[in-house]
């Protein structure tokens, strides 16, 4: 085991992990290999705002000691690829793969362990342009970062 910080991450258990996420990669949507690092468990949800487009895309993964800074908790980078995936995977679903041009995120709390929650859905949708959000919860439900990004449409 190699110590980090005050906490010991178990080699063998990384090194499985990552050799779990390399086998089982494709150069495909949902099963990229940071996808599969990750642990991203993906689902396409109907949303219920009136008046805004019907599609959510909601990612859940686990917070493991890999994903975490050396605070002991989720890394901010790891959270924002998560929030920016949901986003992508979502402009993929309804209308082919898109570019993200910007994206902002504002971190809120700190997550810890348990099952992580993020949901990308359109602002407002556009021919060229959309405009997005993505929000992740923790296993509380409280929200812990918000992203809003703009995305360039196929």
């Amino acid at each position: 085991m190699e110590k980090v910080g005050s906490e010991r991450i178990d080699e063998a258990g990384a090194r499985a992990h990552f050799e779990t996420a390399l086998a089982d990669h494709a150069q495909e949507f949902e099963t990229f290999f940071f996808a599969r690092f990750l642990g991203l468990r993906f689902e396409y949800l109907p949303q219920d705002v009136p008046g805004e487009d019907k599609e959510v895309c909601k990612l859940t993964f686990d917070v493991t000691d890999m994903l975490k800074n050396p605070q002991g908790t989720l890394h901010g980078g790891a959270m924002a690829s998560a929030m920016d995936i949901s986003m992508g995977h979502l402009v993929k679903k309804v209308a082919g793969p898109g570019a993200t041009i910007e994206m902002k995120v504002q971190f809120m709390r700190p997550v810890r362990e348990g099952t992580v929650t993020c949901e990308g859905r359109f602002l407002k949708r556009g021919r060229s342009l959309s405009f997005m959000e993505s929000r992740l919860s923790g296993p509380d439900g409280k929200l812990a970062a918000l992203a809003t990004a703009t995305w360039k449409m196929p």
